[in-house]
């Protein structure tokens, strides 16, 4: 495979810990309680590409001295190997800030998602209504968001043609439905949660219920508008919910706009939505969330700011330092400071930390899971797999895929990460899919919603 070699060295880990003095300007700091508030080159045959990648004829941009590691939708190959450092950022403005959002299409014929040599992908679902979150029952059964219809939709099964046994609908009536979680963990869950955008509610659950047998009962109240995505998980012991609160704007100052409090957080609560309290602060939109099922450790996936040029602010993926600040919205990937707030708050930024994998900025991942299945190849168990919504803030677009975190001994991430699922650009203006939910299925393979074709993509690795 092809790989990007940028020199890591110095530039992973943390510039400093939180010091106990929570964000300025805010009437709540890191574990103390908060009250509750009532209140979002054309890319076709993809099967080309990947034959390009298995005959090793793909060449890597950043193999070739003085090229740039970051790249764009033309150049992501299945298992091609991408490094970002905190050393290859450019400053601010070094180009325009682009709008270039996607024009939606159906799928061209021969069009099909390229998996790395060896994984089959197939069409496991089709007609749904946006597609978002999917988490998997203890009994196997997939639990889905559909986020543009407001309900949550359950998978059961796949058939000998690749199809789900069974689809029913468990719930609906909701805004924007996306995290959902089980509780307690466990084989026996009796509750099943789900984050909608403004509020956390819960339902009566036992396993292998299809519908809800009564009403939701409200959690938590969360603040509404802005990104809307509010993923849940529950600590590996059960004792905590955190809560994704992405930010009401791009960048705007949280000292001087109040529609900015109690946002750009990860929020915890206790299970029955008491004691509620920031776990980590300066998350701009941490729009996936996970529980790293060997080490307990929570993970998340954040959409960083866009406005400052094509090759900032990187997104990325990184654990979850309690007390921790990432940055936002006056400081980036450390001690950088974003210049629409110059001079503010030179006091945190000897203490933002530096996430674990830099990603391509704008490429809006969304959705993680920890791959725990033996269907994959032993190298696949316990790397993180996640899904690139894709950019709309470049000149040229970047996303619109799958990408695999390997995470090393120590449950650490290498600071690196592959392309595993592409295929989904058409040309310079045009996609046929987003990639947003990620889910392992029972027998191990991986499930991805995409909410542009409204389908959800099987991956299983054949060896052929």
């Amino acid at each position: 495979m092809d790989r990007v070699k940028i020199d890591m060295s110095g530039t992973q880990g943390i510039l400093g810990c939180c010091s106990a003095a929570g964000r300025p300007g805010s009437a709540s700091r890191p574990g103390e309680r908060v009250p509750a508030r009532a209140t979002f080159v054309r890319l076709t045959w993809p099967g080309a590409i990947a034959a390009l990648a298995l005959a090793g004829t793909v060449a890597s941009a950043a193999d070739r001295a003085g090229e740039s590691p970051f790249s764009d939708y033309r150049s992501e190959v299945p298992g091609k190997v991408h490094r970002i450092s905190v050393r290859d950022l450019p400053a601010p403005y070094a180009t325009q800030s682009a709008a270039n959002g996607p024009s939606i299409v159906a799928r061209p014929e021969n069009a099909w998602p390229a998996a790395p040599p060896g994984f089959k992908v197939e069409l496991f679902a089709s007609a749904l209504k946006g597609p978002r979150v999917i988490r998997k029952a203890p009994n196997g059964d997939l639990f889905v968001a559909e986020s543009g219809g407001g309900r949550i939709s359950v998978l059961r099964g796949i058939t000998a043609s690749g199809k789900p046994e069974r689809t029913e609908v468990f719930a609906e009536g909701f805004k924007r439905p996306y995290g959902i979680a089980f509780y307690p963990p466990g084989a026996d869950p009796k509750w099943l949660y789900v984050g909608d955008s403004g509020a956390v509610v819960r339902f009566a659950y036992q396993s292998g219920q299809l519908r809800a047998g009564g009403p939701p009962q409200h959690v938590a109240d969360l603040p509404e508008g802005g990104h809307w995505t509010r993923d849940l998980q529950f600590s590996k012991d059960g004792g905590t919910l955190f809560v994704a609160v992405g930010s009401a704007s791009n960048v705007d100052d949280p000292d001087s706009s109040q529609e900015e409090a109690q946002r750009a957080d990860i929020l915890a609560f206790d299970p029955d939505g008491s004691h509620r309290r920031v776990y980590a602060w300066g998350i701009r939109n941490p729009s996936g969330l996970a529980i790293d099922p060997d080490s307990g450790q929570l993970w998340c996936a954040v959409n960083e700011r866009d406005g400052l040029g094509d090759d900032l602010v990187p997104d990325y993926i990184t654990h979850v330092q309690p007390g921790g600040f990432y940055g936002w919205p006056w400081w980036y990937l450390g001690a950088h400071q974003d210049p629409r707030h110059s001079g503010k708050h030179p006091e945190l930024g000897r203490v933002a930390i530096v996430p674990d994998v830099l990603l391509q900025p704008h490429n809006a991942p969304l959705q993680i899971v920890f791959y725990q299945g033996h269907q994959f190849p032993p190298e696949y168990r316990g790397d993180l797999f996640a899904t690139e919504h894709g950019s709309w803030n470049r000149s040229i677009r970047t996303g619109y895929e799958v990408i695999r975190v390997p995470i090393e001994g120590g449950r650490q991430a290498k600071g690196e990460y592959q392309d595993f699922l592409t295929g989904f650009v058409v040309d310079d203006s045009h996609v046929w899919g987003r990639p947003v939910g990620i889910a392992e299925a029972a027998d191990g393979s991986l499930m991805v919603s995409d909410d542009a074709s409204n389908s959800i993509w099987r991956v299983r690795y054949s060896g052929q």
